[in-house]
């Protein structure tokens, strides 16, 4: 992965929304992940509301709050909920 880009993992229903398992994002500076969120729905504004999506970075769940840095692997999805 490029120092310079973000390796992104689409799961499920989002998978469904973007129309994209994965892609590259270009990023040259760390983000958190909510700030990373809002340019998520900037580009797919079909999986408004995204602060509901979970996160995971170099395959750990992290909170909104984790540093996401170039050459990240970023996995987003859904909550589960168990029945």
């Amino acid at each position: 992965m490029s120092g310079t880009a973000i390796k992104v993992l689409y799961f499920a229903q989002v998978a469904e929304l973007t129309g994209l398992r994965q892609e590259t994002w270009p990023i040259d500076t760390p983000l958190s992940g909510s700030e990373w969120l809002a340019q998520l729905a900037a580009r797919y504004p079909q999986l408004e509301p995204v602060q509901r999506l979970k996160l995971a970075v170099n395959q750990y769940h992290v909170g909104l709050d984790a540093a996401i840095q170039p050459g990240d692997e970023v996995a987003v999805f859904e909550p589960v909920t168990g029945g």
